[in-house]
């Protein structure tokens, strides 16, 4: 029996997850090159599903600007953010990110604080190894710790704008055949902000988080020129 026989008996969201997650990596690792037309019926085929956890998948990288949809076109790989690009990027970041940090700072708890520990302890021990499956881990935990301070805003519009700019997911795709070349900066700068939570000092969470993002962005300017 195959391998994806079995994915057949999934419930609809795990099933558009697996897709999504197989997507990503195909798109992050350029197995599907930029300017590419996406096949919602020959994906299926290559995954072994039907043609709808393709569409809901496509639906959701196309919020990432992963993928772009063209009229009456279907779908198409977006290229590479420029090096530009990526900096007005993690410019809009800056308009949203400190603001969520002091937010959550002032709403945290320990559980929150707990749960943003545990993401930078998975940092520590994620591998970082130039493919995205090497460096899935290391992304997700990444991901979990913008995405909780977001989460524990209480704002749901700042929390939608934050989904809106995918931008962590953006600048991984400069990771593919480099490798994560900035793990010992995140960790710091992601335990600067952790250590203004564990304080309850929202200012210094702020002020932490806008250090991060200035490191983020200088960091991702060099990795974009070292892949033209």
């Amino acid at each position: 029996m195959s391998a994806a026989a079995p994915r057949r008996t999934l419930n609809r969201q795990v099933l558009a997850d697996h897709v999504h997650e197989e997507l990503m990596s195909w798109l992050i690792d350029g197995r599907l090159e930029a300017g590419a037309n996406l096949s919602i019926d020959g994906i299926a085929r290559d995954l072994d599903v039907s043609p709808t956890p393709v569409r809901e998948a496509l639906a959701r990288l196309e919020h990432t600007g992963m993928v772009r949809r063209v009229a009456l076109k279907g779908y198409k790989v977006a290229p590479l953010f420029t090096a530009p690009e990526l900096a007005q990027l993690v410019d809009a970041r800056l308009m949203i990110e400190p603001v969520n940090a002091e937010l959550a700072c002032a709403r945290s708890t320990p559980q929150l604080v707990d749960d943003l520990k545990q993401t930078i302890e998975d940092l520590r021990h994620a591998p970082t190894g130039a493919s995205y499956a090497e460096f899935r881990e290391y992304w997700k935990a990444d991901e979990d710790f913008h995405r909780l301070i977001a989460e524990h805003t209480g704002n749901p519009f700042i929390l939608n704008a934050y989904r809106t700019l995918g931008g962590q997911v953006q600048r991984f795709r400069f990771f593919a055949g480099l490798g994560v070349t900035d793990a010992d900066n995140a960790i710091a700068e992601h335990t600067a902000i952790l250590d203004a939570f564990a304080a309850g000092d929202a200012a210094a969470a702020r002020a932490a988080m806008v250090a991060h993002l200035n490191g983020v962005k200088q960091r991702s300017i060099l990795d974009s020129a070292e892949h033209p």
